[in-house]
């Protein structure tokens, strides 16, 4: 199952509704991107599954930082 390290976000259960209301089940799939990012801290590169979410919000805080916020240590 694809999900992102930090986060843990992961596909989800959807609904496809037809013109006739008909509701049939489908996945609603994660934009995960495998990256290789550099942490200063460490003073190496650690590989990551991420959402470019999490990818935006790295970019904006740090990757030590931002994991700190979800209590996972690199």
């Amino acid at each position: 199952m694809a999900k992102s390290d930090i986060t843990g976000k992961r596909k989800l259960l959807a609904q496809n509704v037809s013109h006739s209301n008909i509701k049939t089940k489908r996945w609603q799939n994660v934009n995960i991107q495998t990256r290789k990012l550099w942490v200063p801290e460490l003073k190496r590169y650690v590989t990551l599954s991420l959402t470019t979410r999490d990818i935006r919000n790295i970019d904006k805080l740090g990757v030590v930082a931002y994991a700190k916020r979800y209590g996972i240590t690199l």
